[in-house]
């Protein structure tokens, strides 16, 4: 069939083939299907669905465009965690060195920040010489000797992916389950991985909004990974607020080395140790997922997760002294309180808001390919659930300029909700999802 029979097909809500969805796919690449087809298609995509069996060839048609890199030579299971992004979402620094401390090889291929949620990669860049740029031979390498490695993905590897992303940017095609699903799951599946932990984010903050279509598209993502029998589990997050206190590249850095030392936001450990101890889990680290969060936590506890992470940023060319001495990453200029008018609780904070103001510092990117500035960001002084008084500080804004500081200032102050009473206690563990739930396997 030629492209135009192809999006006319999913256009009248008919199930594509294999060989439909193969011609989409490879001839994007070759040059035989135009962008303005595939922009056709992905739009016909996202309001006609895929069945359960599409989205499987679709992930397959897209994994088959590049390399799958070759991680038979790392001893152990290889188990990577992806998050769907989150204001504030610093974890992946924090969890792939305490899966590693307990005994799982992390091969963990990240992204960049795009709009309000943050990207793994630029937080890591923040640190003085660190790369995450490596070759598939040099990733294995890295993970092979240290126990872990986070790089960004190669050029070889799913080069559909980085076609269709681009073009589901620019055309609101962006949020559609199977299009998600077909992304995510083939760049995992080229990374050489036995298993996969899923971090499914939903709140204002996320780009699922509600809880419903949080566990829509973790469904989806448990299916489409048993049917291409790679074990998954997936673990929903509240990102109605920002996770911890810190947005901003080098702010997250510094606030993750203090969970790895013990401290830290209890919310950043609570969530990392859960979704350290899936992975432990998965890679069969351990003998249940019980013993598997006491490992996570005993690894944390210890100091032996934080070795992992100085051995990891020494081992991909940054300087390790920044774990005693944050001073040495990148700082800004200027810092502007947010100050509050009223006197009662914090009972809201608006992540979406707080992760705009942090792309109007600098923190984040509009376009992909924009440069961040590594120093700027917000820091959360007084978090949901604190008493605050009238002339107390909110938060503290770290900006290049004093024009981009009020700005951010005015932004962060309508984020916080004040009032009255206390919220209750949360946790931002919401649910965990398993692939026999969804399978129905006994």
């Amino acid at each position: 069939m030629t492209a135009y029979e192809i999006i006319q097909k999913k256009r009248d809500g008919r199930e594509l083939s294999a060989g439909d969805i193969d011609h989409m796919v490879s001839g994007l690449l070759a040059g035989d299907v135009a962008d303005y087809q595939m922009t056709a298609f992905l739009m016909a995509v996202f309001f006609r669905g895929m069945t359960a069996a599409e989205t499987e060839l679709l992930t397959r048609s897209m994994l088959a465009s590049g390399l799958t890199i070759d991680t038979s030579s790392i001893d152990g299971a290889k188990v990577d965690k992806h998050s769907t992004g989150g204001v504030g979402d610093k974890l992946s620094l924090i969890v792939a060195p305490v899966a590693a401390a307990a005994g799982v090889s992390v091969p963990m291929i990240s992204g960049r920040g795009l709009g309000h949620t943050g990207g793994t990669l630029d937080k890591l860049e923040s640190i003085p010489g660190l790369s995450t740029a490596f070759g598939p031979e040099e990733f294995v390498a890295l993970v092979g000797r240290v126990g872990m490695a986070i790089v960004g993905q190669s050029p070889d590897v799913v080069p559909a992916d980085r076609r269709m992303y681009a073009l589901r940017d620019v055309t609101a095609t962006i949020e559609c389950v199977p299009l998600i699903v077909g992304s995510i799951l083939s760049k995992k599946l080229a990374a050489g991985l036995d298993a996969l932990t899923l971090d499914v984010k939903v709140g204002r903050g996320a780009f699922m909004a509600t809880r419903e279509r949080g566990e829509e598209l973790a469904r989806a993502l448990l299916a489409t990974a048993d049917r291409l029998e790679l074990p998954a589990v997936a673990v929903l997050t509240d990102m109605d607020a920002p996770l911890g206190a810190t947005v901003g590249n080098a702010l997250e850095v510094v606030e993750s080395i203090d969970v790895l030392r013990g401290g830290g936001p209890s919310d950043v450990r609570e969530t990392s140790l859960e979704l350290a101890a899936q992975m432990i889990d998965l890679g069969n680290a351990a003998s249940d997922i019980e013993e598997a969060r006491r490992a996570a936590a005993r690894v944390l506890d210890s100091g032996d997760a934080l070795e992992v992470f100085v051995r990891f940023v020494e081992a991909q060319g940054g300087d390790p002294r920044i774990v005693d001495d944050p001073s040495l990453l990148p700082r800004a200029s200027i810092t502007a309180p947010v100050i509050s008018a009223e006197t009662g609780s914090v009972t809201a904070i608006d992540s979406l808001e707080i992760g705009l103001a942090g792309v109007g510092l600098g923190a984040g990117r509009v376009r992909a390919g924009e440069a961040v500035d590594p120093a700027v960001g917000v820091v959360i002084e007084t978090p949901v659930g604190a008493s605050i008084g009238a002339g107390e500080t909110l938060a503290v804004v770290h900006a290049s300029s004093e024009e981009t500081a009020a700005r951010a200032v005015e932004r962060v102050l309508k984020a916080f909700t004040i009032g009255g009473e206390v919220p209750p206690d949360g946790t931002r563990v919401l649910e965990i999802i398993t692939q026999k739930q969804v399978s129905g396997r006994s």
